[in-house]
Order: structure tokens, then C-alpha cells, then sequence
């Protein structure tokens, strides 16, 4: 079965970026699709921190009070243990912000926050479980997405698209846009470790 759809804006993806985006043009009165391959936000390991600048901007769309309401875990500062040896390598509580601290929160918490917030906007549009597959052109424009649903095939047809579909976006490379690699020498290594009543902010 094929589908068409027509609006202002779609917004490839249904993560931080894609949501919060959808959302702040939902709010100004732009019509918005969000596209979500997924059918739920339970992805583990996915970014697990809201930053102060995150949450200033929540505060600034009056939602912060709302939101740390939501379980999560404040961390004012980071600190290294080398042995015995504690070195504090950021202290966020100077910070003049409403919220001077990282919160740590499973993302799909942050994630279904938002898509509830935004949802309430009739001119916001959220489909789960429709992956954007290719862009839609017309001579040298591109006009929507080309997305694959539940339902089948359907196509997005948008003033602007916005591809938030990941670092290794799909319409990136249909776009024919090539990404730096900045080739960072570091990586993340997650893992998951209980936490018990007595634990402070800072273990």
C-alpha cells in the first residue's frame, strides 16, 4: 500500500534532535511530520545525560519543573579517582542556569517526554515505525521523503526536509552529502552498574 502525505516540514528521526526540533516548530505553528523507524524509544545506551543547556531551554518553554519530576540523577560535578587522589574535572553549580547540573535519565524517558509535549500540537505529527528510506525530487528540488511504514510504503511530500535520521543518516547519503570525519581517539565504553541507596552524586 502507498501513502501520501503532505506538510510543511519532515524531520527524518525521532531522537533528541529530531523531536526537539519538531517540537519547537510545531510550537511556532509549523506543520511537522516526524518520521521514527522505531516503534518505541527503549533503545539502551543511547545518550543518558540532559545537560544544563538542555534543561535551560526547558526551563525557557516552561517545562523544566515538569520534567525533573521524571527519575533521574543529578550530578553536579565530575570527579576522577586515581587511587586515593579525587580530581574534580567539572563543577557545573556556578553555572547560571536554572538547572546547574548533568541529569542523568534513560533517554527514551527524555524521548517520550517530548513526543507527549509535542503531540498536544495539532500541527505536530509523530509516526513511529516508518524509517525514512530515500529522498522525493522534483528536477533539482528535493520535495519529501520516501519512507517505508507498518502499513507499507509512503511518501512525505514537505516544503523543507530535515534529515536527524543519525550519524549514519540514510538521507545524508541520498542528499549526496559527505560528512568530516574528525577521527576522535577516544571512545565511550557503556556498561551498566546497580546502584544502591547509599550511593552519593558522586559514586
Amino acid at each position: 500500500m502507498t501513502g501520501s502525505v503532505e506538510t510543511t516540514c519532515c524531520v527524518a528521526g525521532g531522537g533528541p534532535a529530531g523531536l526537539m526540533l519538531g517540537f519547537l516548530l510545531a510550537r511556532a505553528g509549523v506543520d511537522v511530520v516526524v518520521l521514527e523507524k522505531h516503534g518505541d524509544f527503549l533503545r539502551d545506551f543511547r545518550g543518558d545525560t540532559i545537560h544544563p543547556s538542555t534543561m535551560q531551554v526547558m526551563h525557557e518553554l516552561g517545562l523544566l519543573d515538569e520534567f525533573l519530576k521524571l527519575a533521574h540523577q543529578k550530578v553536579p560535578q565530575i570527579i576522577a579517582q586515581f587511587g586515593v587522589t579525587a580530581l574534580r574535572l567539572a563543577d557545573f553549580r556556578h553555572l547560571p542556569v536554572a538547572a546547574p547540573f548533568i541529569a542523568m535519565m534513560p533517554q527514551w524517558d527524555f524521548l517520550g517526554f517530548l513526543a507527549g509535549h509535542a503531540q498536544a500540537i495539532p500541527s505536530f505529527q509523530l509516526r513511529m515505525q516508518t524509517e525514512a528510506t530515500g529522498l522525493m525530487r522534483d528536477g533539482g528540488r528535493i520535495v519529501g521523503v520516501r519512507a517505508a511504514g507498518s502499513e507499507g510504503e509512503i511518501e512525505v511530500r514537505a516544503r523543507l526536509t530535515i534529515a536527524a535520521d543519525g550519524r549514519d543518516s540514510t538521507l545524508r547519503d541520498a542528499a549526496g552529502l559527505v560528512a568530516d570525519d574528525l577521527g576522535a581517539p577516544i571512545d565511550v565504553l557503556w556498561l551498566r552498574l546497580s546502584r544502591q541507596a547509599g550511593d552519593t552524586d558522586r559514586t
